[in-house]
């Protein structure tokens, strides 16, 4: 949940090292989140960039987070997803896709993440040039969690058991590898392992 925060407008790389700076510290614990000053957890957290603003949205966070739920994962897991992410989306700086990516991946709850490799893999390609944040969340989830493909994908899946919200995180993961390597802002269209499906290709 912290990485979801810190990883806001900068690359995870930069996000590793300001919780490499919390964990040698011991301070990746709710308690000691809220009772730090936030002058000093901004300048544990500098890697990450834009950090006193980050400080102050990782403090209201983790206020929420103790205040509504007792600093609990568990408790916190067991709310209805709809009811949950109206709560996360109600909290200062949290938008849709950190709270998506909190519920996806901290609290696996099955919604789908739509970040900026999303966006572009979907406008060049050309399965939406206008569609919104919800409107692609919405296209991935029916799509991915058709009962045939569910099956199919589950068939060979590489661990013991595979759902919705496995599939959702490993094709999120995919998605971000591709805009990594190959769907970046200059792509490398000739490489692309979708080239053929890209409506841009040769555009860009």
């Amino acid at each position: 949940m912290v990485g979801a925060i810190l990883t806001q407008q900068t690359a995870w790389k930069n996000v590793e090292r300001a919780i490499r700076n919390l964990k040698n510290r011991e301070l990746l614990l709710p308690s000691k989140l809220y009772n730090m000053p936030e002058k000093e957890l901004a300048g544990l957290i500098r890697p990450a960039g834009f950090y006193n603003i980050k400080a102050k949205r990782l403090k209201l966070f983790v206020q929420f987070f103790i205040e509504e739920f007792h600093g609990n994962i568990l408790e916190m897991k067991n709310v209805n997803l709809s009811e949950l992410r109206a709560k996360l989306l109600s909290v200062y700086g949290v938008g849709m896709e950190t709270a998506d990516s909190i519920l996806l991946y901290a609290l696996n709850k099955p919604i789908f993440v739509v970040d900026a490799y999303t966006k572009r893999i979907v406008y060049r390609t050309g399965i939406s040039t206008d569609s919104s944040y919800e409107e692609i969340r919405e296209m991935f989830e029916e799509a991915l969690a058709e009962k045939e493909f569910v099956n199919k994908v589950s068939n060979n899946c590489p661990v013991a058991y595979c759902d919705t919200v496995y599939i959702f995180q490993e094709m999120h993961a995919l998605i971000v590898a591709e805009g990594k390597a190959f769907c970046k802002k200059k792509p490398f269209c000739s490489e692309c392992p979708i080239k053929s499906i890209c409506e841009r290709r040769g555009v860009l």
